[in-house]
């Protein structure tokens, strides 16, 4: 029996694009990490995520070349790395952004495999989401055992079930009411985006000290204070619920200036977590039930978005930017025909 052939759908060569560009790039920092850690603990942690990485590039580069579709460029060690640079991360760090990446990765594959029909995109999902789900069991034992993890606030356990009795449960931004006190729901959300943003403002600064070019460095450190602006608005919000904010002293950077990545590499991944830091807003604004933290996290998001398409029109002027597959441009093929007439 001959074994029908099924192609791709424009949702899978968009997943499998994407899973690509970021796994090149992933091997690329994670490839750095290894030369610089010291804690063997972190360095077992660090090794399993780059053979992750490594094997998923294989695995989508067969892929492409059955499919006949160009494999991405993405990013080399021969282009985009220096693994000889001067150590830029602490140990700790390494390990909170492992475990960042992962859960970044838990959203990701999931969504990957929902949006895939062919049985061996399926399946190569369906193995990337549990090996996501390990990378995170792992980190967060090692975070946990270093006492490095930081944990969501505690609340008072509820003692009934309840149902929402008045519209004003939904307002927030009128001056004459009482605010209602924050949900379990949004105080989730807030904690998780405070974290999302340390993150964020650490890697910015690090990016803007090893870049040369000072049109990069001002991107980044603008990134890095859209960070910290974020952090205390969302932090007040929760100590004006009586919920202290955790945060941690030993997510740090070094003073190296060494470049370890390329530009284009670390201009890539600050819009990577630029675009993640959306779709956290975007989730979080649709489970928050309260109208100024919906109001917050749009107009927030907004700023983000300008800040991306910023780094974007710098990626583009200098060719660092690679354009995703898609339909073909009728009018140039309109255009060609005609010149060829």
């Amino acid at each position: 029996m001959t074994e029908h052939y099924t192609q791709l759908t424009s949702a899978e060569i968009a997943s499998i694009w994407t899973s690509y560009m970021n796994d090149s790039m992933s091997k690329c920092v994670l490839g750095y990490f290894l030369k610089t850690v010291e804690d063997e603990e972190i360095k077992a942690v660090v090794q399993y995520t780059y053979d992750l990485s490594a094997t998923h590039i294989e695995k989508l580069t067969t892929i492409f070349q059955e499919e006949q579709i160009p494999t991405p460029t993405g990013f080399t060690y021969d282009n985009d790395v220096n693994l000889n640079a001067s150590c830029l991360f602490t140990d700790p760090f390494m390990l909170t952004y492992l475990n960042h990446m992962a859960k970044l990765g838990l959203f990701g594959y999931s969504g990957f495999v929902s949006m895939s029909a062919r049985d061996d995109i399926r399946a190569f999902y369906r193995e990337g989401l549990t090996e996501t789900s390990e990378l995170f069991e792992r980190s967060s034992k090692v975070l946990l055992s270093k006492g490095l993890f930081i944990r969501a606030p505690y609340i008072a356990y509820p003692t009934k079930t309840d149902y929402i009795d008045s519209k004003r449960y939904l307002s927030g931004l009128s001056p004459f009411s009482k605010q209602r006190p924050l949900n379990a729901v949004e105080i989730s959300h807030l904690f998780m985006n405070i974290q999302t943003n340390i993150i964020g403002s650490k890697l910015a600064q690090s990016f803007a000290q090893i870049s040369p070019r000072e049109d990069i460095q001002k991107w980044m450190l603008r990134g890095g204070d859209i960070s910290k602006k974020h952090i205390q608005i969302f932090t007040n919000i929760l100590v004006k619920n009586d919920i202290q904010a955790p945060a941690s002293s030993d997510i740090a950077i070094t003073d190296s200036t060494t470049p370890p990545f390329s530009d284009k590499l670390t201009m890539f991944h600050m819009s990577f977590m630029s675009a993640a830091g959306t779709g956290n807003y975007a989730t979080a604004a649709a489970a928050s039930q309260r109208s100024d933290l919906l109001l917050n996290y749009e107009r927030l998001s907004l700023e983000i978005a300008q800040f991306a398409k910023d780094g974007a029109d710098i990626m583009i002027s200098n060719e660092w930017l690679e354009q995703p597959p898609g339909t073909l441009d009728k009018d140039k093929l309109t255009n060609k025909k005609e010149l060829n007439n």
